[in-house]
C-alpha cells in the first residue's frame, strides 16, 4: 500500500495560487571534501546521468570515483567559491528573485522559487513549501536551454517522484527547452557584442556546450541537435561566417566516446594552428558555475596559452543580465497562460461574489 505524505486538510473556497519553480543542477553545500563527496554521490548515482549497468557502476562509483575524485573536485570548487557561496546557487537564486520581480511588475501574483536537482534546496523540499503556501498550479522551468535526458528529464523525474508521494496534487506544467527562443538568442548575442565593444573581436569564437556520451545521440536524445541550432542562430545574430566560430563540448567523464569535438583539445589545436586570440562562451549554461569558471576560464585559458595562444577571453554566462531576465520572464508568462495569475480576492469577497453570481443576493 502506498504511503502518502500527511497534508493539511483541504480548505474549501481557498483561492488558487500559481507558482513557478526555476530549477538548476545543484552544487555542494561547501568546498569540504565530505560535502563534495556527498554531492557527487547523489549526482553520479542518477541513472539518467550514467547509463551503464547499475551493479557495475555502483562498484566503480564507490570503490574508485568517490574515493579519488572528491578531493580533486573540492580544490576546483574552492578556486571559484565566493563569499556568498557557490556561484551556481548565487546566480540561480538571484535569477529566481529577478523573475519574481519581473512577473510582479506585470501584474502576475505568482510565487517564484528556485530548486536544485541534487544537493540542498531540493526539488521535493521546494514543492512541499509551495504546497504549504497554497500553490495549486506549478510551472517547472529548467535552467537548461537545451533538452537532454541527462539534465532536463532527470529534473522532471524528481518532480514525478515527489508527485508519487503526494495525495492532493497541484496541476503541473513543464518547460522542455528554449534553445531557439529568439529572446534567449538575442540576450546571448547582446552579451557577446558588449564584450567585443569593450575588448575587440577574437580570431575565433568558441561556443562550448556541456558534453554527453555520443551514444545518447544515437538513442534519440535531441541535445546535440539543439546545441547546434543554438550555435547556428547565435552565429547568425552576430553575423559570423562559419570559419569565425567553432562548436565544442566539454566536461567529459570516463573513457567512452562523448560528443565531439572536445573543448580543451580544440583550444590547443587552435593555438598550435596560429590562432592568436579566442573568446569562449558557454551557451548551454545560464549561470556561471564550476564548468564555466574553473574548467573554461582557468583550465581552458591555461591550455590555450600554454599551446602558444596569445589572448584568451572567457565571456560570462547570462547570470543577471537584463535581457536574459526579460527572456526568462516572457517564457514563463507564455507557459502560465490560462492559469490564474492575478491577485486573488479574500475568502469573504470570494464567497460574496459566488453568492451574487448565483442570484442569491436578490432574494434578501
Amino acid at each position: 500500500m502506498t504511503s502518502f505524505k500527511p497534508e493539511p486538510p483541504f480548505i474549501h473556497g481557498q483561492a488558487p495560487r500559481t507558482a513557478v519553480l526555476f530549477c538548476n543542477l545543484g552544487t555542494p553545500a561547501t568546498t569540504s571534501t565530505a560535502d563534495v563527496r556527498k554531492f557527487l554521490g547523489e549526482f553520479l548515482s542518477d541513472p539518467r546521468v550514467v547509463e551503464i549497468p547499475r551493479l557495475l557502476w555502483w562498484l566503480i562509483l564507490h570503490l574508485v570515483i568517490l574515493r579519488l575524485r572528491p578531493a580533486q573536485s573540492a580544490a576546483k570548487y574552492a578556486s571559484i567559491w565566493t563569499r556568498e557561496g557557490s556561484p551556481l546557487k548565487v546566480w540561480t537564486e538571484k535569477q529566481a528573485g529577478l523573475l519574481q520581480a519581473w512577473m510582479t511588475e506585470r501584474g502576475h501574483a505568482v510565487l517564484v522559487r528556485f530548486a536544485m536537482r541534487y544537493g540542498q534546496n531540493s526539488i521535493a523540499e521546494q514543492l512541499d513549501a509551495l504546497k504549504v503556501e497554497g500553490a495549486t498550479r506549478i510551472l517547472i522551468v529548467p535552467a537548461y536551454p537545451q533538452y537532454s535526458a541527462t539534465t532536463t528529464a532527470s529534473l522532471f523525474d524528481a518532480v514525478y517522484a515527489w508527485a508519487a508521494q503526494v495525495r492532493h496534487l497541484p496541476e503541473l506544467r513543464f518547460v522542455n527547452h528554449y534553445h531557439d527562443d529568439p529572446l534567449y538568442i538575442n540576450a546571448l548575442a547582446a552579451s557577446i557584442a558588449r564584450h567585443w565593444q569593450m575588448h575587440g573581436r577574437p580570431d575565433k569564437l568558441v561556443m562550448s556546450f556541456h558534453g554527453v556520451p555520443e551514444r545518447t545521440l544515437q538513442l534519440g536524445d535531441p541535445y546535440h541537435c539543439e546545441c547546434f541550432k543554438t550555435a547556428r542562430l547565435l552565429a547568425e545574430q552576430l553575423g559570423l561566417e562559419k570559419e569565425q566560430f567553432k562548436i565544442t563540448f566539454q566536461s567529459r567523464l570516463g573513457r567512452a566516446k562523448w560528443l565531439e569535438p572536445y573543448t580543451e583539445p580544440s583550444l590547443i589545436a587552435l593555438a598550435q594552428a596560429g590562432v592568436k586570440r579566442v573568446d569562449v562562451v558557454c551557451p548551454g549554461f545560464t549561470s556561471d558555475c564550476l564548468e564555466t569558471l574553473e574548467e573554461i576560464a582557468i583550465e581552458g585559458r591555461s591550455a590555450f596559452l600554454n599551446a602558444g595562444g596569445k589572448d584568451f577571453h572567457y565571456i560570462a554566462c547570462l547570470n543577471s543580465d537584463t535581457a536574459w531576465v526579460n527572456a526568462l520572464g516572457e517564457l514563463t508568462q507564455r507557459h502560465v497562460q490560462g492559469w490564474p495569475t492575478q491577485t486573488a480576492p479574500e475568502p469573504n469577497a470570494l464567497a460574496a461574489s459566488r453568492t451574487a453570481a448565483l442570484g442569491l443576493g436578490a432574494r434578501q
